[in-house]
This record gives structure tokens, sequence and C-alpha cells, in this order.
């Protein structure tokens, strides 16, 4: 599977992005797929999950209640609706798939789609 991340850009404090993540070949409904995002100096952290249903997510707890992950199978196609976003959100955010693995454990994403860069300024 190939993944295309988009959406970045700037906002400001307080503002909403949603990024998308587009995938390519079959059977993308097949994969969990996972929001990560790295920061300058800062390593990679998965920010938020979903199970190949879209039954089950994970939030890392800096993002619980601002961000939302879901995903739109039809489309091949997860998203993530980024509110309230804040200076400390400004990273390039990446998404990424397992085929197999538990959804919120950052080692099992081995499709990575390209980064897209989010600034949170004023």
């Amino acid at each position: 599977v190939q993944l295309q991340a988009s959406g970045g850009g700037l906002v400001q404090p307080g503002g909403s992005l949603r990024l998308s993540c587009l995938a390519s070949g079959s059977s993308f409904s097949s994969y969990a797929v996972g929001w990560f995002r790295q920061a300058p100096g800062k390593e990679r952290e998965l920010l938020a999950s979903i199970s190949w249903s879209g039954e089950h997510t994970y939030y890392e707890d800096s993002v619980k209640g601002r961000f939302t992950i879901y995903r739109d199978n039809a489309r091949n196609t997860v998203y993530l609706q980024m509110n309230r976003l804040q200076y400390e959100d400004t990273a390039v955010y990446y998404c990424a798939a397992a085929r197999s693995g538990w959804y919120m454990d950052p080692s099992v994403y081995d499709y990575w789609g390209q980064g897209t860069l989010v600034t949170v300024s004023s």
C-alpha cells in the first residue's frame, strides 16, 4: 500500500486543520492506520491510530479531546481532524499503515507516507 498525506499548512493558535491520508492499493480496509508527528529536535511520536474496522481508536494524551481520527474505507482515506491547535502542535505529520499487529503499538507501522507540515503561529 502507498500512502499520501495532505492538508498541512499554517494556522493560528486555536484554529483547526484536517489532514488526509489517501491510500492506493488493494485491501486498505485491512490495515490499521496511525498518524505520527515529528517536531524539530524531537523523536517521532504516535498521536492517534485507528483499527482496520474503524471501531477502535487510540489518542496520545496531549491530543485527546482536540484531535479525532476516522476513516472512510470506501474512499481509501483516513482523516485527522485537529481542533484547538497549539504552538506545540507544530511538526511534520506522517500517516502510516500496519497490516498486522496491535494498532496502538508504534512499532507495527511499516508503510509510510511523506510528511505534511503543520505550523501553528500567530
